[in-house]
């Protein structure tokens, strides 16, 4: 078998491994040559402008998630009747583990972590692998118990037989329409979660998202919904500091915010599914915290609380920190990924908005304010907050115009904060 992959990023390499691993003579492409320097040593290379040449040498292609599927390289590998598959597609098909797969606009890396933290509390061997940082093709090689894939809509696009034992399809929401060319398409993709499932499987969802049910309703799966506001029936969800699962109810502990007690319920149902025990559902639930950059509490000064939600990268992410608090001054904009922002500028509570970044002038509004970088958006926010409200960083865009990553942009912004009040009254770091 003579394999293409494009891409050299994680998943490109670590496709490259796994076939070279299964007896695949492997060529490797990229566009930008310094991405495969390192490589030639290992495989055959190209970079620079593609050419459709390169398929002459090959039998299937196995693309990365970088790569938009309107790219020429898709296109030409399509058009020439190539089997095109992702990263995940390739890992799958020679795994013997357990497979759990999470996807969604939103949540999808907190509820891929969920799960995985309650099969390892119950003593399962277990580990979290896919969008959520390590390649699937990285993992498969050793036995694990339970596999866990978080899978973006990039690498479901592009499966044949991936199958879960349990799928988690939490939103549909617009986002990266620049890459799928449009809603459809990238809705259509993040649905291929549950394509190659059967009555054996089950799908959990979240019953309160249009979307998301409107799609399942086609599924040969076990469906088992989930809320985030109540308990539909058959399914689990909160009631007051509850959380009631197929298997019993568990404490829910701090948490509130609707956004993570959906995540909480979709683990916990997914974890149920796979017999860990309901203790380990609740002692992983007692200690959740949202990771890093996802409304994350700087601190409170003068009455006014600033947080940094630079993980919020589309509208719909946005719009749910947004009416997670009475009072907002909202920091958002950067690069926009094709969508519509103007639902993020509807809610009521929005008391103010400084726009950043390229896609400033698409907030603009009677009530935005625009600022040329973080730190002037933080000086001109400080100006807007009254007590009571919070100042919060929730983009609704990528961080690509100005930062390297939404990381890079949440510590900017951090720091910003900490150069502005450098004596916190409280320290939510």
């Amino acid at each position: 078998m003579k394999t293409l992959v494009v891409g050299a990023g994680v998943s490109g390499r670590a496709a490259a491994a796994l076939a070279s691993s299964l007896g695949d003579d492997v060529t490797i492409y990229d566009r930008d040559p310094a991405a495969i320097g390192d490589l030639a040593v290992a495989y055959p290379t190209a970079a620079g402008e593609w050419s459709a040449d390169l398929l002459d040498r090959v039998d299937r292609v196995v693309v990365s998630p970088g790569v938009p599927e309107h790219s020429l390289e898709v296109r030409d590998a399509l058009a020439a009747g190539f089997p095109v598959i992702s990263e995940v597609e390739l890992a799958a098909s020679v795994l013997d583990s357990t497979l759990v797969a999470v996807t969604g606009t939103n949540g999808k890396s907190t509820v891929t972590g969920l799960i995985t933290d309650m099969l390892q509390a119950d003593g399962r061997k277990a580990v979290a692998a896919g969008n959520i940082g390590t390649a699937l093709s990285s993992v498969v090689v050793e036995p694990w118990d339970v596999v866990v894939v978080e899978v973006s809509s990039f690498q479901l696009r592009f499966i044949k037989r991936f199958h879960p034992r349990v799928a988690v399809l939490l939103n549909i929401a617009p986002d990266h329409l620049d890459w799928h060319g449009g809603f459809e398409p990238y809705a259509a993709a993040k649905a291929k979660i549950f394509q190659n499932q059967n009555a054996e499987d089950a799908l959990v969802y979240d019953i309160d998202d249009a979307e998301a049910s409107s799609r399942v309703a086609v599924a040969r799966s076990r469906l088992v919904p989930v809320s985030g506001h109540r308990v539909p029936e058959g399914g689990g969800g909160p009631i007051g500091d509850r959380l009631v699962l197929p298997a019993g109810e568990i404490a829910l502990g701090s948490i509130s915010d609707p956004a993570y007690l959906v995540d909480l319920a979709a683990a916990g149902v997914a974890a149920g599914l796979l017999d860990v025990s309901l203790d380990a559902v609740e002692r992983t639930v007692m200690g959740f915290s949202p990771g890093p950059h996802r409304r994350t509490l700087v601190g409170t000064w003068d009455g006014v609380a600033w947080v940094n939600d630079s993980k919020a990268t589309n509208p719909h992410a946005a719009l749910a920190s947004i009416q997670a608090y009475p009072s907002v001054v909202l920091i958002a904009g950067g690069r926009n990924k094709g969508l519509d922002l103007t639902p993020m500028l509807s809610a009521a509570n929005l008391r103010g908005i400084v726009a950043i970044g390229e896609a400033a002038a698409e907030l603009s509004g009677s009530n935005t304010v625009m600022a040329s970088d973080l730190g002037e958006a933080v000086e001109l926010a400080s100006e807007l907050a009254k007590e009571g409200d919070t100042v919060l960083l929730a983009p609704g865009c990528a961080s690509f115009d100005m930062f390297a990553s939404y990381m890079a942009r949440g510590d900017a912004f951090e720091a910003a904060v900490a150069a502005k009040f450098p004596a916190p009254e409280v320290d939510g770091g």
